[in-house]
């Protein structure tokens, strides 16, 4: 994070507002825009560039420069999902795991970034009917709900319900309901490496949701929640040093002439450590100092 405050990349297709009349309409420059007002709006000096880009940009305005100069990115796609470039896909993946944030919204749920780090296919129930959603907070005491009300309505939104094939949240801050009976988790918050993820499901292209003031709430704080882990390098740390697993002595990479076989952790005893420490055993915390691990 930049001393001065969060940088911030909003992502979005752009796609359905060039091509659909009744999208234009509501969002004239791009839900994009619309989204990175409101992230203006209630972060103002915590976030110190609140950027866009769009797919149609080269790497979808996504370079490894641009994402070298983000915090978090927040996520909005539909209709282009498998049309994103993997390698774009791979260069996000790595930097969310080293501790950039995502914030991910409504049909981004099925884009290739968020199917990746939750390991499911991330489908859903749907219906088109413009129908009136009640977000209700289930975790009062998340910063991502402060400020909000316990409940609110959307009055016109796509229906999105059960079963919402993702792994368990680790946090589940809203849940839906629609005038037809279904309900949905609306608003979930996961850990990636050192990554934070939040995905909230409003925001249908056709309805004027993102104008509304709770819900750019919900997608400032969530900016703001995830954006508060800091960006590191590189960093897993044994023994003081950078983790480098070596291949044990027998062993060596995988060729046509040397099948792949199954790694195994060994621990190795290190000069000067006790002798009573048994070296076939995984070192647990205390006796971390007196063991390296290796792959065989």
């Amino acid at each position: 994070m930049d001393k001065a405050g969060l940088r911030v990349t909003v992502w979005g297709e752009n796609l359905h507002e060039q091509q659909d009349p009744a999208v234009r309409a509501i969002y004239p420059d791009g839900m994009h825009t619309t989204i990175a007002a409101g992230i203006r709006q209630h972060l103002g000096a915590d976030a110190s560039v609140v950027r866009t880009a769009t797919f149609d940009q080269p790497q979808h305005g996504l370079s490894e420069a641009i994402l070298a100069e983000t915090d978090v990115l927040t996520w909005w796609g539909h209709k282009a999902h498998n049309r994103v470039d993997d390698g774009v896909v791979e260069r996000i993946h790595e930097r969310i795991l080293l501790g950039m944030g995502l914030v991910v919204l409504h049909s981004g749920h099925e884009s290739k970034i968020f199917r990746r780090l939750m390991g499911t296919t991330c489908v859903l129930r749907w219906r088109e009917a413009g129908e009136r959603e009640v977000v209700w907070t289930v975790s009062p005491g998340h910063p991502i709900t402060r400020g909000l009300p316990e409940v609110f309505i959307i009055p016109e939104q796509e229906m999105y319900g059960e079963h919402f094939d993702i792994p368990q949240p680790d946090e589940l801050v809203f849940i839906s309901s629609f005038s037809g009976g279904e309900v949905f988790r609306s608003g979930c918050a996961f850990r990636r490496g050192r990554g934070r993820i939040f995905y909230f499901s409003p925001g249908h292209e056709t309805h004027p949701v993102y104008h509304q003031p709770e819900v750019r709430l919900v997608i400032a704080n969530a900016v703001r929640w995830v954006g508060t882990v800091s960006f590191q390098p590189s960093s897993r740390i044994n023994g003081g040093h950078l983790f480098r697993p070596r291949i044990a002595e027998g062993h060596s990479h995988t060729n046509e002439n040397n099948p792949p076989t199954t790694p195994t952790l060994i621990a190795a005893p290190v000069p000067n450590c006790s002798p009573s420490t048994p070296p076939s055993r995984i070192p647990s915390v205390p006796d971390a100092a007196c063991a390296t691990v290796r792959l065989a």
